[in-house]
C-alpha cells in the first residue's frame, strides 16, 4: 500500500474541525490548525500534499490564508469550504489564491472524501510529471491522461524486446533474468561497466512490473554531495540547510508505489548508506527539517560500475546495504564481450541520428562494421553512440565508410579507462602503451601524417617519433615536410 498523504486542515471551530478530522483520517494523515497563525507554523515544519482551509475566520479569511499560501508554499493543493453566502468573496478570490476546489457546506463525507483523493493525486501526478505550482484550472482526470499517455509510451519504448542484441549475445540470459526478476517485488542490484545500459535494463524491469502504472524515477548518486543527495531522494523543508529555499518533495514520495533506480550507488559514503539502509528496513523517510516520518512504498532498483563485493571486504559499502540491495543481482556485460550485437545496436543507433538529425544514411559499410568489432569499446554503448553521431555528420554518400571512422577505432585499438577494458589483468606498461599509440595516431590523422608536426605537439624529437611508429607498426601516409 503506498504511504499515506498529509492534508492539513484549517478551522477555527473546534467542532467542525474535529469532524473533518474524523472523516479524513482513515485515508490521510490530517494534520490540524484552529487559525492561520497555527497553520502557518505546521507549513513551516511539515510537508503537506493538501490544504483544506474554512473560508469564515477570525484572524483571516481563507482566502487570505491561501494567497499567502500560494506565495510562500506553492506545492500543496488548495481547497475551501464555505457556505453559499461567501460564493461571491470566494469566486473573486479563488483565481489569486489558486484554488483547486469550493467545498460548499453542508459537505457529505463521501464527496469530501472524492475531493481531498483528487487534490492529493493531483499534487502527486505535479510532482511526477514536475509541472509548476499547481495552477488549480487542470482537473486531475486531465492530468491523470497526461502521465497515462506518457507511462504508456514509455512501457512500449523500455520494453524488454526494444534492448537489442543478437539470439546468442551473452545479454540474451541477463534479458531473460530481468523478465523473471520484473514479475516479483524484490530489490535489483544492476552491475556493470559506464555505458552498458543498466538504465535501460531497470526502465525495462519497471515497465515489465506490476508498478508499470506508477512513477519510475532516477537520481545519480554519485553526483551530489550528501545533504543535498539526501534532500533530494528524502525531500527537505525549506531552510532546513544552507541553500534549502523551499520546501522540496523527495524522490522517494515521487515514486511511492513505483520504482526508484538508484544510479552510482557505490559512490556513497558510509553516513548515506546507513540513512538509506533505515529508508528500506522500515519503509518510510523523513524529509530534512521535518517532524514526521512518511511511509512510502517504493521498488529500488540500485546499479554501480564498482565491484560492491570487493568494497564491502575493504570495508566502503556496508554489508547490511548491500544485501538488502542485492536480492536479485544482474551484470550487464561490456560491449566488447558481445561483438556480434554491434552490428544490430549500430543499425538502430543509425535509425535513430538520421531521424534526430535528417539525414537519409543509407546503411554502414561491411569493412566500418568489422572496424567497429575490432574495438574495444570502452566507453561501451554509449561510446559507439557517438562514435555514429560523428561519422554521420561526416558522411557523404549513402553508406557511413571506414574513412569515417575516429583514428581510434578505425586502426583497432581503444583508450582505456582505468579499471576497464580486459579488466584488472591489463597491466599499466600495456594500457600506458595502448593510449600512446592511439595519441600518435590520432594526432597523425589531424596533421595528415605531418611528422615534423606531430612530434612538435607530442614533444617527441623526429627519430625518438618514428621509433614509436616503427613499435607500434605506423607507417600509412608519412611526409617528413614541416
Amino acid at each position: 500500500m503506498s504511504g499515506q498523504a498529509t492534508v492539513l486542515v484549517v478551522d477555527d471551530e473546534v467542532r467542525s474541525l474535529e469532524s473533518l478530522r474524523r472523516v479524513l483520517s482513515d485515508e490521510f494523515e490530517v494534520i490540524c490548525a484552529k487559525d492561520a497563525a497555527e497553520a502557518r507554523r505546521c507549513l513551516e515544519s511539515e510537508i503537506v500534499h493538501a490544504i483544506l482551509c474554512d473560508q469564515r475566520m477570525q484572524d483571516e479569511t481563507g482566502v487570505e490564508f491561501l494567497k499567502h499560501v500560494r506565495s510562500t508554499w506553492p506545492d500543496p493543493v488548495r481547497m475551501i469550504i464555505s457556505g453559499y453566502s461567501d460564493s461571491e468573496d470566494i469566486i473573486a478570490g479563488i483565481n489569486e489564491a489558486g484554488i483547486y476546489q469550493y467545498v460548499a457546506k453542508p459537505w457529505h463525507p463521501d464527496r469530501l472524501l472524492d475531493t481531498v483523493r483528487g487534490a492529493v493525486e493531483l499534487f502527486r501526478l505535479q510532482q511526477e510529471t514536475e509541472t509548476a505550482a499547481v495552477d488549480m484550472k487542470l482537473t486531475p482526470e486531465r492530468v491523470t491522461r497526461v502521465v497515462t499517455e506518457k507511462r504508456g509510451a514509455a512501457r512500449q519504448l523500455y520494453d524488454f524486446d526494444r534492448i537489442v542484441h543478437a539470439p546468442d549475445s551473452p545479454l540474451h540470459g541477463v534479458i531473460e533474468l530481468g523478465r523473471r526478476a520484473a514479475d516479483y517485488d524484490i530489490s535489483v542490484l544492476i552491475t556493470g561497466e559506464s555505458g552498458t545500459g543498466k538504465e535501460l535494463l531497470a526502465r525495462a524491469i519497471h515497465y515489465g512490473s506490476g508498478r508499470a502504472g506508477k512513477a519510475f524515477v532516477v537520481e545519480n548518486c554519485g553526483a551530489l554531495p550528501d545533504q543535498l543527495l539526501e534532500s533530494e531522494l528524502f525531500g527537505c523543508k525549506k531552510g532546513a540547510f544552507t541553500g534549502a529555499y523551499q520546501d522540496r518533495i523527495g524522490l522517494f514520495e515521487v515514486a511511492d508505489g513505483g520504482t526508484i533506480f538508484l544510479d552510482e550507488i557505490g559512490e556513497t559514503s558510509p553516513a548515506f548508506q546507513v540513512k538509506l539502509l533505515r529508508v528500506l528496513q522500515e519503509s518510510e523517510i523523513r524529509p530534512l527539517g521535518a517532524q514526521r516520518v512518511r511511509k512510502v512504498d517504493v521498488r529500488v532498483v540500485a546499479a554501480t560500475n564498482r565491484d560492491l563485493e570487493a568494497e564491502v571486504r575493504a570495508g566502503r559499502f556496508r554489508r547490511d546495504l548491500y544485501y538488502r540491495l542485492a536480492a536479485f543481482p544482474l551484470h550487464m556485460p561490456a560491449l566488447r564481450e558481445r561483438p556480434m550485437d554491434i552490428p544490430l545496436i549500430a543499425a538502430k543507433v543509425l535509425a535513430d541520428v538520421n531521424a534526430s538529425y535528417g539525414r537519409a544514411v543509407a546503411g554502414i559499410a561491411r569493412d566500418t562494421l568489422i572496424a567497429m568489432q575490432r574495438h574495444d569499446w570502452p566507453g561501451n554503448v554509449r561510446e559507439l553512440q557517438n562514435e555514429i553521431q560523428r561519422m554521420v555528420v561526416l558522411a557523404d554518400d549513402g553508406r557511413l565508410q571506414s574513412k569515417d571512422l575516429s583514428s581510434r577505432v578505425r586502426n583497432g585499438h581503444a583508450v582505456e579507462q582505468p579499471g576497464a577494458g580486459h579488466g584488472a589483468a591489463a597491466t599499466l606498461k600495456a594500457r600506458v602503451e595502448a593510449l600512446e599509440r592511439a595519441m600518435i595516431a590520432d594526432a597523425l590523422q589531424r596533421h595528415g601524417g605531418n611528422i615534423s608536426r606531430v612530434a612538435g605537439e607530442l614533444g617527441l624529437s623526429r627519430v625518438g617519433l618514428r621509433n614509436k611508429l616503427a613499435r607500434y607498426d605506423i607507417h600509412k601516409g608519412l611526409v617528413d615536410g614541416d
